[in-house]
């Protein structure tokens, strides 16, 4: 099993667009038996420190393998949306892991 948590950092004022990838991008990874384990969206009271800007969302994901996630990430519907996701995301910070 792959554990991804992604931080990401969306330009102002494009949340919208964001929001619409991401309503093409997670039944997609559905599909490909990827598991949006938590989408969170903290407010700034959630944070105890932070050395840097706050990401907009944070997002625990799992795929059962690097075959899963690469298709998912070749899918072209993915791709045909992956505008949106490039006007609306200025950075992401993108950790990989595995369950201990």
């Amino acid at each position: 099993m792959i554990y991804l948590t992604q931080l990401v950092f969306v330009r102002e004022g494009k949340e919208d667009l964001f929001n619409q990838f991401e309503d093409v991008a997670i039944p997609l990874m559905e599909e490909h038996q990827g598991r949006v384990l938590y989408r969170l969206r903290p407010d700034a009271d959630a944070y105890v420190t932070s050395e840097d800007e706050r990401p907009y969302e944070i997002h625990f994901l799992s795929f059962p393998s690097d075959d899963q996630l690469n298709a998912f990430m070749s899918d072209p519907r993915r791709l045909a949306s992956a505008h949106l996701k490039d006007q609306s995301v200025r950075s992401t910070l993108l950790v990989r892991g595995v369950a201990l």
